[in-house]
C-alpha cells in the first residue's frame, strides 16, 4: 500500500519525528550498531538520492533502525515464528477500505 499524498513514504505512523536519532550522525551511528549492512545501504541511497529524495531516504531508515530496534516488533517476530501471534481477519483489518470482503 502506498502512501497517502500528505504521507512520506516509508514513515511508520508510530514513529514521530522526536523519537530516535535527530542527526545523520546519529542515525549512522545507530544503524551501525544495530545492522551495518543497513548503514551501508543508507549511504549508498543517500549518496545517489536526488535532493527531493534525502527526506524520504532517511525517513525509511530510521523507519529500518525502529523495526530492528523496538522490543514490541522483536516480540511480534517471535510470537509470529513460534505460531503463537494473535492474528485478525482481513475483513477485520481492512473493513472500512473500500473493495474489502
Amino acid at each position: 500500500m502506498s502512501a497517502l499524498p500528505h504521507e512520506p513514504p516509508y514513515q511508520s505512523a508510530r514513529l514521530a519525528p522526536a523519537d530516535g536519532p535527530q542527526t545523520l550522525a546519529e542515525l549512522r551511528a545507530a544503524l551501525a550498531s544495530a545492522a551495518p549492512a543497513d548503514l551501508t545501504a543508507f549511504d549508498a541511497r543517500l549518496s545517489a538520492a536526488q535532493l527531493a529524495e534525502v527526506p524520504a531516504v532517511i525517513g525509511e531508515y530510521r523507519a529500518v533502525l525502529a523495526l530492528r530496534t523496538r522490543p514490541e516488533v522483536a516480540a511480534a517476530i517471535a510470537a509470529s515464528l513460534a505460531g503463537t501471534a494473535q492474528l485478525r481477519p482481513a475483513a477485520e483489518v481492512f473493513g472500512n477500505a473500500e473493495g474489502a470482503a
